[in-house]
């Protein structure tokens, strides 16, 4: 990107913006502000930019609603306080939380547990968008589970560590002891030599029926939760997460309730209390374990695949958890949860000077960090890392004519591309010229636009080449754009599915806000240097490109745009910009701009709050397609945001709703949403978070900053939100100062995890 140059358009007079004692939900599909890579912020404050025009495009000047200001709700809080910064509400990609909590007979107050289902119920025939997205999650799950079985299965609950385990463990005790750990071996398998030939690789298994939840087994939960005070609404997803015998789990050990989604530690404690009585004490072992392994939970919810040993111990003990060093080495004992200590041959190289120096009295290295993580995200972690190694080591080198980037491609097994919107031209036009060189080639996104297909599809194989006999993609070249949007899991099941000597290109802008899952694939690719990169020299075009380009780099130019590309909408209140935003998606633009409602995209900060999603979209559908809402709170002509997965977001409209459940129509391919899962999850879509918008782009853009979104804002989240326009960007500006302050100054918060150094070291092995 080029950094923009500065021009002075008359700037608008200050609103008189009252302040909101609420602060707005934090923005996130479900993990928060993601990591972002980014250059360092310049010294001070920017001043706000305002754009070329003042008000709406059209110059209305009409008066703000006088209504009253709503305070906002508070969606994910984390009670543990196990990671600093603040997180997302973990309902945000999603559609709605269920709008019940776990009783707590001690007083706690209650919550919405998310009613994301978890598999216990599909689409109708024919394979959906959610069925796609599920297949692909059960294939990888089974692979997880093939693989454990190779490793000799998980350490037995209960049982005396030894080997490897006993090692890490003593590290861990030794780290907490203020004694220098004894070196350790890597969790992580190492590297094979060399992979079999293709023709030597194990078909994958077939994918498993998804978990079928009986009616016995349902109602059995049901009086479970009932006795313990919970709603009897969540027994479909605590017997879809526990299994058939959910019941009886439930009264040997109440604390397995928190393995349903959105359910809280004092939620969990409550129900307990009231299953168990007096038996109930916060030292119980079942508590200790169940709760370690909730904060890692809630911190992969932050995009988060391990964290360091202190910041779990602190969490128990906000959690009122008796001895929290004890209940890490139970937690780890029980493996509920695993130990690492990662280090790369930079730091062995240290900790033998360092050895040397103690002997000469004088201080050693530092050690690395002890990691605790869950298996689930270690195992998808190290799977990715040998898949990328293995594509490195097994693509044949070619020479390709062409720019940079086919160059790197046909020589290379991984390819790293960089570059904003203009840029994304760059790799689609790889992918048409190696097809045309005969190879097998897909090209995908995380959201279906310019020609890609959705990862999900491609993965379940809904969509692009299918399986070959041995199980993989019979592709020859894969071109990943939205890069950035690649949780841990997903990149493990896509590369996971790439034959040996297939090339990849990973695409992205790495200023956007990241994965809505845990990980930061992308930006640890980047960082570990292990894959030729290849940045774009093409800029983003005109006014809107000028402006979010600045943002990259953390200044809030002023942009000269002398056709109303951008413009600045100061408000008061919250009540003025929900007002505001309607009348410029209703009105303004399309009279001014030319582009019509139904292509004019509305994003905020978060769900809640008095100017939040939910506010926007119900102020907009009674502008735009007033109804009574007789399906399910929808009408046909509804625009709406259909998450078929966790952290993925779909557009569409209402179509049409039947006994099969809402018909929608999203960018012309037809799906059902069964109208068991219409409430967790559909959304209205008038208005839809940065999160939800990211990888998508619209015509015109509204942005809604009222005073209580200062809280939520950062550069990645101006970034996101400001780029999503094409040809309009109108920005309704509350939160005064706030803005240039966060761009030039608030980062995303950094992520934990392991796939840099897992890399480093399979590589490291090549070179010795």
């Amino acid at each position: 990107m080029t950094e923009p140059s500065p021009s002075t358009p008359t700037p608008p007079t200050e609103p008189d913006q009252a302040g909101v004692a609420d602060a707005a939900e934090a923005e996130g599909n479900r993990t928060g502000h993601p990591d972002v890579s980014a250059e360092a912020a310049a010294d001070g404050g920017a001043e706000l930019a305002p754009a070329v025009a003042e008000g709406d495009p059209a110059g209305d000047e009409d008066g703000a609603d006088p209504s009253g200001v709503a305070a906002g709700d508070e969606d994910g809080a984390d009670p543990s306080g196990v990671a600093e910064d603040e997180g997302p509400a973990p309902s945000d990609d999603g559609a709605s939380s269920a709008e019940q909590g776990v009783a707590d007979p001690s007083g706690a107050a209650e919550g919405e547990p998310s009613a994301e289902a978890t598999g216990s119920e599909g689409d109708a025939a024919g394979l959906s968008e959610a069925q796609a997205e599920l297949a692909a999650q059960r294939e990888f799950r089974a692979r997880i589970e093939q693989r454990k079985a190779e490793r000799g299965g998980p350490v037995e609950a209960g049982a005396k560590l030894s080997g490897t385990a006993a090692d890490l463990l003593a590290a861990v005790r030794a780290v907490e002891s203020g004694a220098r750990p004894v070196a350790v071996p890597r969790v992580a398998e190492p590297a094979p030599a060399a992979r079999p030939a293709p023709e030597e690789r194990t078909v994958r298994p077939p994918v498993p029926a998804a978990p079928v939840v009986t009616e016995e087994t349902a109602g059995a939960v049901r009086q479970v939760l009932a006795r313990g005070g919970a709603p009897e609404a969540l027994a479909g997803q605590v017997a879809s997460v526990l299994g058939e015998g959910a019941a009886r789990a439930l009264e040997d050990d109440p604390w397995q309730l928190l393995a349903v989604p959105g359910v809280r530690a004092e939620q969990a404690d409550g129900f307990a209390r009231a299953l168990l009585g007096p038996e109930c004490g916060p030292d119980d072992p079942r508590r200790v374990v169940a709760l370690t392994a909730w904060l890692l939970e809630q911190a992969a919810l932050k995009g988060h695949t391990a964290l360091e040993i202190g910041a779990v111990r602190d969490g128990l003990a906000r959690l009122s958890v008796p001895e929290p060093d004890k209940a890490v080495d139970l937690a780890v004992s029980e493996a509920a949860v695993l130990v690492f200590q990662e280090e790369d041959e930079a730091e062995g190289e240290e900790e033998e000077e360092g050895q040397e120096g103690e002997e000469q009295g004088t201080p050693g290295g530092t050690p690395a960090p002890v990691l605790l993580g869950l298996e689930r995200y270690a195992l998808a972690e190290e799977s990715l890392a040998d898949g990328l190694a293995r594509l490195i080591r097994t693509v044949a080198p070619a020479e390709w004519d062409g720019p940079d980037l086919a160059r790197a491609a046909g020589a290379n097994g991984l390819v790293l591309h960089t570059g904003g919107e203009a840029a994304r031209a760059e790799p689609a036009g790889l992918a048409a010229a190696a097809r045309e060189r005969g190879l097998r080639v897909a090209l995908a996104a995380h959201t279906a636009r310019d020609g890609a297909l959705p990862l999900a599809a491609l993965l379940s194989g809904a969509a692009g080449p299918g399986r070959d006999a041995e199980g993989a993609l019979a592709l020859d070249l894969l071109v990943v754009l939205d890069a950035p949007q690649l949780d841990v899991e997903t990149a493990a099941a896509l590369v996971e599915a790439l034959p040996d000597g297939c090339r990849l290109v990973l695409s992205g802008d790495p200023y956007v806000l990241g994965a809505a899952g845990p990980g930061r694939v992308f930006a640890d690719l980047l960082a570990a240097r292990i894959a030729p990169q290849i940045a774009s020299r093409t800029p983003d075009p005109g006014p809107i490109g000028e402006l979010v380009s600045g943002i990259a780099v953390g200044e809030l130019n002023q942009v000269a745009a002398p056709g109303k590309e951008v413009v600045i909408v100061p408000v008061r209140d919250a009540a003025e910009a929900v007002h505001r935003a309607v009348q410029l998606v209703a009105d303004s633009i399309p009279r001014a701009i030319g582009v019509p409602a139904e292509q004019t995209q509305v994003i905020t900060v978060g769900h809640g709050g008095s100017a939040g999603t939910r506010a926007l979209n119900a102020a907009l559908k009674q502008r735009l397609n007033p109804g009574p809402g007789r399906f399910g709170g929808y009408d046909p002509g509804d625009r709406v945001a259909h998450s078929p997965a966790p952290g993925r977001t779909v557009t569409g409209t209402v179509v049409s709703a039947d006994a099969e459940g809402l018909h929608l129509d999203c960018g012309g391919a037809r799906v059902v949403v069964p109208k068991e899962r219409v409430e967790s999850t559909l959304r209205h879509g008038w208005a839809l978070t940065a999160h939800q918008a990211a990888g998508a782009r619209w015509p015109a853009a509204v942005v809604v900053l009222p005073g209580d979104a200062a809280g939520g804002l950062s550069r990645p989240w101006v970034y996101t939100a400001f780029g999503r326009a094409e040809r309009h960007l109108s920005v309704v500006h509350g939160v005064e100062q706030a803005l240039p302050r966060a761009v030039a100054e608030v980062t995303a918060p950094e992520r934990t995890t392991r796939l840099r150094p897992l890399l480093e070291a399979l590589l490291s092995e090549d070179e010795e």
